[in-house]
């Protein structure tokens, strides 16, 4: 048992802790009330502080704390910047005489304990003085911290040392310059954390570009070059600093408004999005952009949502202050640099000061607008500039309202358009720093409207001008010989293709009308070929690019939606592009397009589809007259020449084509017929059912074989084993013999779309779907699991399409749907139970939207009557 009198300094201590615990607790709620009465950063920010400094300050004189020691309030805390979930950053300060002993050190431990158990998130730092000016020198994080600091209790002369010290040891030119390049690279590496973008559908409002962090940046960086200036001068400019800015011509008044109003909307973005996630969360998902927008006043219109009025905002401010990091940061290390200004001329308009290009005189832009283009342009041909300098970027933004109607008109503007277009290197840089700048949205009025458009289709995980220009860098990327291991066949493409420009301006229109009423293709059509008449395009140029604009999604709808080992399907593609200029041109639009819209979309089995119809395509150009015939006389005699390598008589397997049937050929590649062939020709008659798997040929996960006496809920089987499995099923092929057994082959890839390659799974397909299948047990149903939380929140209508096919007996299905866990093996069931058969399908998952296709009938291939179709419609309706 504790002594009386220490029993009663515990009991008094926790008394002590409840009652911080308490008003902790209530300073936060009337805080989240006052700001919502009052919504303003900078008073919570206050009040905010206020209460968490009184707490501190009360603990540690409650518990006695050494009275050499001091509390020190540091980073956002110390700058007064705390939001409600944010942690504080504490130091613990001790002497450089402190003899460090281990009463001291469980004293701390304790501090830091009681502060935890209150329910303030600490982090904290415990150092002497000289530690504290050790690791500043060495370590950027800890001198940036340093920086901004307030006094909280303790020692005040030795607070007082500390800032003394921190001045004297920061202040010299070296550090100042060390500071400012290890502060850019940084960003840099910040920047490409979130693919140096603002534009992500769930940015990051804290540490993406154009985020807080972006401005904090500035702040730190004229911090260090103001260290040798009185305490009194920085900690005014802390309190105001774009004001400060302004003082030192280095920032417009109207600069700095705008600054001061884009980083009140994100400050305040901020705030709520901790009030809303009860949690330090800077990221602007979509399970809080629903809410933030009624929060903050949005309401839908029929052309846009709430939440996406509420993003554009956050993107304007992004792009802004993205623009004025830029520009004040090389602005503030013309300051720092102790290095010479060299100035070489490049034209008789433009100069380059220490590798940054910049005009010869002020006012060049206003005089001479064609300087404007001809800015980027020197860029490209001067791969020695790093760039504009802040003069140029600041009259840029000056006389960018110059680009208007008038402008546009100009034949010369046009053509320094066209011929940036047309530049061997720097087009993805140029065109990503005129949009960057405010330039390339005004000089096309069309794309300025998509400038920050939210794209609400679960697989777009950028707005509609950021994936825009990420289909141009791809295609770029083509361009790069050094790069051409990456894509070979759309490297060898791109070199032979004669007009690149024009490839760039289709992928400049291919999405632009995203956001308007009607489909975009066709509307982006017009307005490509009006641009490319406005600019002296040949016709035939002029003709092509609409074409590609629309006719970019073609491609891809054919090899994932198709059965691309149907000659008729490629015979019809072949029909449809004419040429073999046009295919290569939509597969390189189609590859650029497709790993443009997120990181996760392209995969090796969307790779092999689209080269496979190229492929196929381009032999039927070459023998459109007589393709069908050559292509399943060229399968007969390829699956021959596989066959003979094992022995088998040609009497044997041609047996097993008559018994097959005719459209088995036309539906198969000559490697699935030679692998069919050389398992079933002994089993032709099996009375049990026959799975074989294997690795697929084209290395995109597992192909796998079912042959088994034909029976109606064969493939709802299949497929709910497969869901089961957790695999995805990214092609079915269904196919039904002459001798009425079923002979069906699936691709099949693992949760997450990749392949699978593991050598005892194929034997457990095998033999665990082989039991299902010979089993009479009934079909069980299919997985209910959790849906992910952007389709919870911004989930896509479903559409469901059935037309009838040219053969007038099957009925092509087409379903796209928020994905789910289960949905292949709900459609199928739904399949089943309305004894509608499958003939093929093809399953594609773009993110989280589901898009398949089914060849359908009624039983014994009978045509769907329309009382089928509304069923078929209304089923799937009501379950998805």
């Amino acid at each position: 048992m504790l002594r009386p009198g220490l029993q009663q300094g515990v009991n008094g201590q926790q008394h002590h802790l409840n009652a911080c615990r308490l008003q902790l607790r209530a300073g936060f709620e009337s805080i989240k009330a006052d700001f919502y009465k009052h919504p303003s950063p900078r008073r919570l920010f206050k009040q905010h502080c206020q209460l968490v400094d009184g707490l501190l300050a009360s603990i540690w004189q409650h518990m006695q704390m050494d009275e050499h020691c001091c509390l020190i309030a540091v980073g956002g805390y110390g700058r007064g910047e705390l939001y409600p979930y944010s942690d504080i950053d504490l130091l613990i300060l001790l002497p450089d005489t402190s003899n460090d002993s281990q009463a001291l050190n469980q004293k701390i431990e304790s501090l830091v304990g009681q502060l935890w158990d209150v329910g303030l998130h600490v982090g904290n730092s415990v150092r002497t003085l000289s530690e504290c000016m050790i690791e500043a020198k060495k370590d950027l994080t800890v001198q940036t911290n340093l920086m901004e600091s307030r006094y909280l209790s303790g020692d005040k002369v030795l607070y007082e040392r500390f800032l003394v010290e921190i001045d004297n040891t920061l202040a010299t030119s070296a550090i100042i310059e060390k500071f400012y390049n290890s502060k850019l690279k940084e960003q840099n590496l910040r920047h490409a954390r979130f693919n140096d973008t603002a534009y992500n559908l769930e940015p990051n409002i804290k540490e993406s570009p154009g985020g807080l962090r972006d401005l904090h940046t500035i702040e730190w960086v004229y911090l260090s070059m103001h260290m040798a200036e009185a305490r009194r001068a920085r900690v005014k400019f802390a309190s105001n600093p774009w004001a400060a800015l302004v003082a030192l011509n280095i920032l417009t008044p109207l600069e700095a408004r705008k600054i001061k109003q884009h980083q009140l909307t994100i400050q305040t973005l901020r705030i709520r999005l901790h009030f809303l996630s009860n949690r330090r969360e800077d990221r602007l998902l979509f399970d809080f952009q629903n809410a933030l927008a009624s929060e903050l006043g949005y309401v839908s219109s029929t052309r846009k949502r709430a939440s996406e009025q509420l993003m554009q905002s956050y993107y304007r401010s992004a792009k802004f202050i993205s623009l004025m990091n830029e520009i004040l940061l090389k602005s503030l290390q013309q300051r720092t640099s102790k290095a010479p200004i060299v100035i070489q001329p490049v034209n008789q308009y433009f100069e380059a000061r220490n590798q940054l290009l910049e005009a010869t005189h002020a006012s060049l832009l206003q005089q001479r607008p064609a300087a404007i283009f001809e800015a980027f342009l020197l860029l490209q041909q001067h791969p020695e500039l790093s760039g504009m300098g802040s003069g140029l970027l600041r009259n840029l933004q000056r006389v960018k309202k110059a680009v208007n109607r008038d402008f546009r008109q100009n034949s010369t503007h046009k053509k320094l358009f066209i011929e940036i277009l047309s530049q061997p290197n720097g087009v993805n840089h140029a065109l990503r720093a005129m949009n960057r700048y405010g330039i390339l949205g005004a000089y096309i009025p069309a794309f300025g409207k998509i400038i920050g458009q939210m794209q609400h289709d679960l697989f777009h995980v950028y707005t509609v001008d950021e994936h825009i220009l990420n289909v141009l860098a791809n295609l770029r990327r083509f361009a790069k010989p050094e790069l051409k291991h990456e894509f070979p066949l759309c490297s060898k493409l791109f070199a032979t293709f004669d007009a690149p420009h024009i490839l760039y301006i289709a992928a400049l229109f291919h999405d632009i009308a995203k956001g308007r009423d009607g489909d975009h293709s066709t509307l982006g059509m017009v307005d490509a070929a009006r641009f490319c008449k406005m600019h002296g395009l040949p016709k035939a140029d002029c003709t092509f690019v609409s074409w590609l604009v629309e006719a970019h999604l073609k491609m891809s709808s054919t090899a994932q939606k198709s059965d691309l080992s149907d000659p008729n399907v490629i015979e019809q593609f072949a029909q449809f592009v004419q040429n073999e200029r046009r295919l290569s041109a939509l597969y390189l639009l189609t590859v650029a397009d497709i790993r443009g819209t997120s990181p996760s979309v392209w995969n090796a089995w969307k790779a092999r589809l689209l080269e496979n119809l190229f492929d196929a395509t381009k032999n039927a150009l070459a023998n459109q007259a007589q393709y069908v015939q050559q292509a399943i006389a060229t399968r007969k005699l390829e699956a021959a020449a596989k066959l003979k390598q094992f022995g088998l008589s040609q009497q044997s397997y041609e047996q097993i084509w008559q018994t097959f049937g005719e459209p088995y050929l036309i539906r198969h590649e000559s490697d699935e017929i030679a692998w069919h062939s050389r398992l079933l020709t002994p089993h032709l008659l099996s009375a049990k059912p026959i799975v074989r798997a294997r690795l697929s040929p084209n290395g995109d996960g597992i192909q796998v074989m079912i042959y088994a006496k034909d029976q109606h809920d064969l493939f709802a089987r299949i497929c709910n084993f497969f869901d089961r499995m957790r695999f995805s099923i990214a092609e079915a092929k269904i196919y039904t013999t002459d001798h009425n057994y079923a002979l069906d082959t699936f691709i099949v890839l693992d949760e997450f779309g990749k392949s699978v390659s593991y050598s005892d799974l194929l034997k457990f397909i095998e033999h665990e779907l082989t039991q299902k299948l010979d089993s009479n047990t009934p079909l069980e149903a299919p997985l209910q699991g959790r849906i992910s939380r952007q389709v919870k929140h911004m989930p896509i209508d479903t559409q469901v399409n059935i037309v009838e096919e040219t053969d007038q007996r099957n009925h092509k299905l087409d379903i796209i749907a928020n994905d789910r866990p289960g949905l292949l093996a709900s459609l199928a069931r739904i399949l089943l139970l309305l004894n509608i058969e499958v003939h093929n399908a093809k399953i594609n998952t773009l993110g989280n939207r589901a898009e398949d296709s089914f060849i359908v009938s009624s039983q014994k291939g009978q045509a769907l009557t329309a009382q089928n179709i509304n069923a078929l419609k209304a089923a799937i309706l009501a379950e998805i």
